[in-house]
C-alpha cells in the first residue's frame, strides 16, 4: 500500500479480515501454477500470498508497510516477505504474475505503479488486480465531507489518500503502458462490518484516518458521531454497518 497511513497490522488482521476473504476467490482469477514467480503486491498480513504459495508457486509478499510486513513475516516465516512500494518495485527475475487485492486505490500514481508492473513481469506475463473502483464507498465520503464541514474543514476532499477510477480509465492506462487487457468489470460488493455498532466508527479509524489528522480527539469523536448520524438509515441494518464498496477486477497480459 502507498498512501501514508499509519497501519495497525494487529487491528487489520483481528478486526478486518474480509479485506483478505473478499480477495480469495480472485485467486481462481489469478491461477497460480507450479513454479511459477509470482509477486503479491500489497500483501497486507500475508494471508492471501500464504494462499498463493500453497499452489506450488514461488511467492514474494510486499507492502509498504513495515509493521504489515513485520506481521506477515510473523505469520508465514517460511515465506518471503519485503517492504516496497508499488511506485518503484525491483524484482530479482522476470515475474510470471503480478496480484493485487485491495491495494492500487491506495496508489494516487496509478501510472508509475502500472509502469513498474509492466517492468517486472515478463513478455505474456499477466497482471491480476481488484481494487476500489468509481463509486467506491460514495456514501461514507459525503458523509465524512459533510461532517467535516462542520467543524470549518475546507476543501476535505483534497484529504483523500484514495483512487477510484472508472473501467474505462484504467483500461486505458494499462494499454498506454503495453498491456492487453482480456477481462474488466466493475461491480458492487456490500460489505458487512465487524464489531457491531462500531463497526462504521472501527472502519474510519482503520481506512480514513488521513480525515482525521490535525484536529482534535473530541473533534474526531465529533466527526465520527456526524458521518454515523448521516448514514444510519442506508447503511445501518439490524446491529451491523455495511461499507459501500464498488470494486473493479482487471485481468492484463504484458504483450
Amino acid at each position: 500500500m502507498t498512501a501514508k497511513t499509519s497501519w495497525n497490522a494487529n487491528l487489520y488482521q483481528d478486526k478486518h479480515s474480509f479485506v483478505w476473504q473478499y480477495g480469495e476467490d480472485l485467486l481462481q482469477l489469478l491461477n497460480p501454477q507450479p513454479s511459477e514467480f509470482i509477486l503479491d503486491l500489497g500483501c497486507g498480513t500475508g494471508q492471501l500470498t500464504e494462499k498463493i504459495a500453497q499452489f506450488g508457486a514461488e511467492v514474494l509478499g510486499v507492502d509498504n508497510s513495515a509493521t504489515m510486513i513485520e506481521k506477515a513475516r510473523q505469520n508465514y516465516p517460511h515465506l518471503h516477505f519485503e517492504v516496497a512500494d508499488a511506485r518503484n518495485l525491483q524484482v530479482d527475475k522476470p515475474l510470471d504474475a503480478v496480484f493485487s487485492n485491495a491495494v492500487l486505490h491506495w496508489v494516487k500514481e496509478p501510472e508509475a505503479a502500472i509502469a513498474n508492473i509492466h517492468q517486472a513481469l515478463k513478455l505474456g506475463g499477466r497482471f491480476v488486480a481488484e481494487f476500489g473502483g468509481k463509486g467506491n464507498i460514495q456514501q461514507i465520503l459525503e458523509a465524512l465531507y459533510q461532517a467535516l464541514a462542520t467543524i470549518s474543514i475546507s476543501q476535505p476532499q483534497i484529504l483523500s489518500p484514495w483512487y477510484f477510477p472508472s473501467i474505462g480509465e484504467y483500461v486505458t492506462l494499462l494499454e498506454a503502458q503495453g498491456f492487453e487487457v482480456i477481462y474488466a468489470v466493475l461491480f458492487d460488493r456490500p460489505t458487512p462490518l465487524a464489531e457491531g455498532e462500531a463497526g462504521m466508527a472501527n472502519w474510519i479509524k482503520m481506512f480514513a484516518s488521513n480525515f482525521l489528522v490535525g484536529i482534535s480527539s473530541e473533534q474526531q469523536v465529533q466527526v465520527i458521531q456526524e458521518v454515523e448520524k448521516s448514514l444510519q438509515g442506508t447503511l445501518y441494518h439490524q446491529g451491523t454497518w455495511t461499507a459501500d464498496y464498488r470494486r473493479i477486477r482487471i485481468v492484463a497480459t504484458k504483450v
